[in-house]
């Protein structure tokens, strides 16, 4: 019996995720059923892929998590069970969701779900919540033991996983160059797609400034000085710091307040950020 982990962009307002629950521990009411978020903005599937990988890491090999962000319900997209090179498998549309999965861990096979054998029986003439129907079905078959990954349906060549655009993080004229990947979403933090260990190839090191640039565009929408430092306690009420994330990754914030909001700030592959040294 392995943890069954779901997300999905369903909200709680409603009894959606509810319904994928009751599937789950249908399959086996022993099964231990867990929530990654269900606050995914409608159909965000690049927020969805990096929620997958801030958590994925955490959980212990053999977890089956399932997502469903799914805006391509019923059309020609396919429903994939991908296993990672570290052991855990993911239910999921093939819409891009493993996208960060796959740049970070790796995705080392994936399966097509035969859906004749891995549906919820009485579920064959509805097309439109295949989170419950599908997805949570297979994930619980999976974390229960009931199938094996080779049960799922025949495998696929990764060369057909579908992923959004990713830019790899480099070092270009004196500066860190990366994206803005996320927020954090209750305090408004801008979460980079830059690693720490690049970062410091620049050779800055806490307490010195360092120069922000946020380009939208191919212009410069944002720009600001502020400290490196270990933490938010060591600067002031409302300044603004660049400190490690639990990612491993760089990370803007202010102090007490939202960076995001304070300057109007979004996420995504089309928000480019640069970090230097101040001239």
């Amino acid at each position: 019996m392995k943890p069954l982990v779901l997300q999905s962009d369903f909200g709680l307002d409603d009894g959606a995720v509810s319904a994928m629950y009751g599937v789950a521990v249908g399959v086996d009411d022993a099964l231990r059923v867990h929530d990654l978020t269900h606050n995914i903005p409608p159909y965000d599937i690049w927020e969805a892929s990096y929620r997958l990988a801030q958590v994925v890491g955490y959980w212990p090999e053999g977890t089956v998590f399932v997502s469903v962000v799914d805006p391509g319900v019923g059309s020609d997209r396919l429903s994939v069970v991908a296993r990672t090179t570290t052991g855990r498998l993911v239910v999921t549309p093939d819409n891009g969701t493993l996208t960060h999965l796959h740049a970070i861990f790796g995705i080392e096979s994936m399966r097509r779900i035969d859906e004749t054998i891995n549906r919820r029986e009485g579920s064959e003439h509805s097309y439109t919540f295949h989170g419950r129907d599908i997805y949570a079905f297979t994930g619980a078959r999976l974390a229960a033991g009931v199938i094996g990954f080779d049960e799922v349906g025949p495998e696929l060549e990764l060369e057909r996983l579908v992923t959004l655009q990713v830019e790899q993080p480099r070092i270009a004229d004196g500066a860190a160059l990366g994206t803005i990947d996320a927020l954090d979403v209750r305090y408004g933090s801008l979460w980079t797609s830059i690693p720490r260990e690049l970062f410091a190839d620049l050779g800055l090191g806490h307490g010195q400034r360092v120069q922000l640039r946020v380009i939208r565009n191919g212009r410069v929408v944002h720009s600001n000085q502020m400290r490196y430092v270990p933490s938010f306690a060591t600067v002031e009420l409302g300044e603004s710091l660049l400190y490690v994330n639990s990612l491993d990754r760089m990370a803007i914030a202010i102090n007490r307040g939202s960076y995001a909001r304070a300057f109007d700030l979004g996420t995504g592959n089309g928000w480019k950020v640069s970090l230097g040294r101040v001239a």
